[in-house]
């Protein structure tokens, strides 16, 4: 009973209403942008970008230190929050602590280990359902409204058997992205300069990819923002068009 009654909350929290959607007249096919919640430094510049195109993306949210030394999902982030629901954009679960799935020590049991020597912890069913449903629940609370889907990311995409099906069972499939969708806004900024990524995501992205970014990260010291606007033009004069994910998530 426990049990049905946790995954109805966590159904009833994370289900969105089924949008259609339709490739632009004259799109060769489309690609899928998500972005993952970092450092924040470039998130505004990062917004407008994705406003000035008509841009839709899903945003992978979790609570995760930013550049002005508070959290991605406190009170002083939820005017950033509530605009980009307003913008349309699509949201799915990065977890709350943003810790990483390290082994399965037992059958219904994940270890979700931090990389910022926060400690570790081994998961339940009730313990990852809450778990991927708590950044949700922060969502709700600045903007009701917002377009929820029932998907959700391992920090750094890592999973375990376990997590991923426990997490199934709390009613959200794992989306990674694809091959090619990797953007290198995580790499070393002196090996990967902008003007690499650039020319690299332009000649490899293909209709149906799953693109991955974040709103900032720390390390870079090349912010990958810079390079965002010439990517979507390039990749839109090639004929593909940005959606938001599909409620059943891409391959």
């Amino acid at each position: 009973m426990r049990r049905r009654l946790l995954l109805g909350a966590a159904g009833a929290l994370l289900a969105a209403p089924a949008l259609a959607q339709r490739a632009p007249q004259g799109c060769r096919g489309p690609v899928y942008l998500t972005i993952d919640t970092g450092w924040s430094r470039e998130a505004e510049a990062i917004a407008a970008i994705l406003r000035r195109h008509a841009v839709t993306a899903t945003l992978f949210i979790a609570d995760e230190p930013t550049f002005r030394g508070d959290r991605t999902l406190s009170d002083a982030w939820a005017p950033f929050w509530r605009a980009r629901v307003a913008e349309g954009h699509a949201f799915a679960s990065h977890t709350w602590r943003h810790w990483y799935f390290s082994g399965d020590p037992a059958p219904g049991r994940t270890t979700f280990r931090s990389r910022r020597n926060e400690g570790q912890e081994v998961l339940d069913q009730q313990g990852l359902c809450a778990e991927l449903a708590r950044p949700i629940e922060a969502l709700r609370r600045f903007a009701p409204e917002a377009r929820v889907l029932p998907l959700w990311r391992a920090p750094g995409g890592i999973t375990t058997p376990n997590a991923v099906r426990m997490a199934a069972a709390c009613g959200l499939r794992h989306q990674g992205w694809t091959r090619n969708g990797f953007l290198g806004d995580e790499l070393d900024s002196a090996a990967h300069p902008n003007a690499a990524l650039l020319r690299r995501n332009l000649a490899a992205i293909q209709p149906g990819e799953v693109l991955v970014m974040h709103w900032g990260v720390r390390s870079r010291r090349e912010p990958f923002a810079g390079i965002l606007e010439e990517l979507i033009t390039g990749l839109m004069a090639r004929g593909l068009c940005f959606e938001a994910l599909p409620a059943e998530g891409k391959a």
